[in-house]
C-alpha cells in the first residue's frame, strides 16, 4: 500500500487515505472490485441499480467481510424502492451514499441523520447548487469525457464552474487515469478524482477478459457518443453493435427494447408498473418521447451482455474517452499506488514560485 498521501477535504470527509474514487458502474462495481479499491485506500462504490434489494444487502455484507475500510453504495434516487435501499445503507453502516440523480431533501436528511456521507453526481452548476443547499456533503461532477450517460461540457470547463459555485468538496470525473490528472483536478479546486474506466481495467475487475481486451485495443477515436441505445447521449466503445443500433429503424428498436425490458424485469424482480414509474421519473424535464423512455430498457441488459457474459458482439461497453490511453491491467492496489506516486512526482516537478 502506498505511503504517498495527499490529504484533501474528501479524504477527511470520508475517512479514506487517498483522494481517489472508483465509480459505481452497473454490473462492474461489485464486492470484489469495491473491496479491493477500499483496501488500497481509495473510495470504492458499489453499483446497486442492477441489483435486487436482497442482492444489495448481500453485496454490502460481502464487502464488509473483505475489508474494514470505508466504502459507498450508488443508487438511483428516482427508483421506486430507493427508500428501502437507503434503509440497507443505514442499517449496514455504509459510509457513503452516492446518487446518479439528485436525491430529495428528505432523503439527504435521513441519510445525514444516520451519519452517512451523501455525494450526489451532477452535470451542471445549478444541480450542484441545489443539492448543496439541501445538505449534500460533497458532489461528484462528470464532464463530457466520462463514460456512460454524459453531457457535452468538458471537465476542464465544468469543474471550476462548480468549484466556484459551492462550498462543499467537489470530486472531478471524466478523463482521469493517472497522477497528473489528479494534480490538475486539485489545481482546479477539486478535492479528488473519480475514475470508472480506469478501475474497470484492473485485474480486480470481474469484467470478462475478452471485453477488457476490446477496451485495451481501443484508440481515443474508437470511443463515441450515441443516442441509439436509450435516446440519451451515452459514451461507449464504437462496435459493430453500435453501428447496427444506429442504422436500425424505430420499429426494430422498439421491439428490441420491449424484449430487453422484459429481461430486465425478470432479472431485478421489478414490476411493469414500477418500470413505468421509473421511466416517467427519467424524464426529469427532458424532452423525451415514450419511445425513448422504453428504449432506456436496453441499457441494463446490453451492459450485462458485455460486462457479465463477455459478449463483445451483443453487449454495450460504456467507456470514457480515456480508454484510448489505457494499456494495462494493474491491481487496484498497484493502480492507487502508481497514481499517488505520479501525483507526488508531478507536484515536485512544478516550477517554484517565490
Amino acid at each position: 500500500m502506498s505511503d504517498v498521501t495527499i490529504p484533501t477535504p474528501l479524504t477527511e470527509l470520508v475517512g479514506v487515505r487517498h483522494p481517489l474514487v472508483q465509480t459505481g458502474m452497473g454490473w462492474v462495481a461489485g464486492p470484489r472490485l469495491v473491496s479491493a479499491t477500499a483496501a488500497a485506500g481509495a473510495l470504492g462504490i458499489l453499483a446497486s441499480a442492477t441489483m435486487t434489494v436482497e442482492q444489495l444487502r448481500s453485496a454490502v455484507r460481502e464487502v464488509k467481510s473483505r475489508t474494514d475500510a470505508p466504502f459507498g453504495v450508488n443508487l438511483r434516487a428516482d427508483a421506486g424502492d430507493a427508500a428501502e435501499r437507503v434503509g440497507i445503507i443505514i442499517d449496514e453502516g455504509v459510509r457513503v451514499a452516492s446518487f446518479a440523480l439528485a436525491p430529495s431533501r428528505e432523503l439527504i436528511a435521513r441519510l445525514k441523520d444516520a451519519g452517512v456521507v451523501v455525494i450526489p453526481s451532477v452535470g451542471a452548476r445549478r444541480h450542484a447548487e441545489k443539492v448543496a443547499a439541501w445538505g449534500a456533503d460533497a458532489v461528484l461532477v462528470q464532464g463530457g469525457e466520462g463514460g456512460g450517460h454524459t453531457g457535452s461540457v468538458a471537465t476542464t470547463v465544468l469543474l471550476p464552474q462548480i468549484v466556484d459555485a459551492v462550498d462543499i468538496p467537489v470530486v472531478a470525473a471524466g478523463g482521469f487515469r493517472d497522477g497528473r490528472g489528479l494534480v490538475a483536478a486539485l489545481a482546479h479546486g477539486a478535492a479528488g478524482v473519480a475514475m470508472g474506466t480506469r478501475f474497470l481495467l484492473t485485474s480486480d475487475s470481474t469484467v470478462p477478459d475478452a471485453v477488457k481486451a476490446r477496451y485495451l485495443a481501443a484508440t481515443v477515436q474508437d470511443v463515441t457518443v450515441t443516442t441509439a441505445v436509450d435516446g440519451l447521449p451515452h459514451r461507449m466503445l464504437r462496435t459493430e453493435l453500435v453501428d447496427a443500433l444506429e442504422r436500425s429503424g424505430r420499429a426494430a428498436s422498439l421491439l428490441r427494447a420491449v424484449r430487453h425490458a422484459a429481461a430486465f424485469r425478470r432479472e431485478t424482480d421489478m414490476s411493469w408498473a414500477r418500470m413505468v414509474r421509473d421511466g416517467l421519473a427519467m424524464k426529469h424535464g427532458k424532452d423525451m418521447t415514450w419511445s425513448q423512455i422504453l428504449l432506456a430498457a436496453n441499457t441494463p441488459m446490453l451492459l450485462k451482455a458485455s460486462m457479465v457474459e463477455g459478449r463483445t458482439d451483443l453487449g454495450v461497453m460504456a467507456s470514457g474517452q480515456v480508454a484510448g490511453l489505457i494499456d494495462d491491467l494493474p491491481s487496484c492496489a498497484e493502480l492507487v499506488e502508481r497514481v499517488m506516486a505520479e501525483a507526488r512526482a508531478t507536484l515536485r516537478s512544478l516550477p517554484r514560485v517565490d
